[in-house]
């Protein structure tokens, strides 16, 4: 019986270097093509998170004013910047004591600007309903976003 004296011995595996040549072409490619589409995308992914923030922000103010009953008042300060008062005596201004916090959308995403189509503060009761129909528009280079808040207190973004 004739034995084969490389057969106690295993085929060591591996990849070759034109396998992983191959392989990262096809990764440089791939990344040529993803990275420019997705830094196109930046300016909408920004917008969107700007239009979620003013949102969330309004739909907090909101939930304040019903759980602690007074009004909570937002003040557009500017174009990017915005103030959410608890107003707990319900007169309209900042007096001692009561909290006010200052929001501006350009912390995170510096190419976006927002308007108001009520000029006047918009004003959550403790009820849960605002003081008018508000139409806020978030802008940048990629579009425009609105956020509407309607005189029952709901806050949606509209599409």
């Amino acid at each position: 019986m004739k034995t084969n004296r490389y057969s106690g011995l295993h085929k060591q595996g591996g990849f070759s270097l034109i396998e992983m040549l191959v392989v990262l072409v096809i990764i440089a490619i791939l990344a040529g093509v993803a990275i420019p589409v997705y830094i196109g995308m930046k300016p909408s992914i920004r917008l969107s998170g700007a239009t979620r923030q003013i949102m969330g922000d309004l739909m907090w103010a909101r939930m304040q004013s019903i759980s602690q009953n007074n009004n909570f008042r937002i003040i557009y300060s500017n174009n990017y910047q915005y103030k959410i008062l608890d107003d707990d005596n319900n007169d309209g201004t900042s007096t001692t004591g009561e909290s006010i916090i200052t929001k501006d959308i350009r912390d995170e995403y510096y190419d976006v600007i927002y308007s108001s189509s009520n000029p006047d503060d918009l004003i959550f009761y403790p009820r849960g309903n605002a003081t008018n129909l508000t139409t806020i528009t978030i802008t940048n280079s990629s579009g425009t976003k609105t956020v509407t808040i309607a005189m029952t207190g709901r806050v949606k973004i509209e599409q």
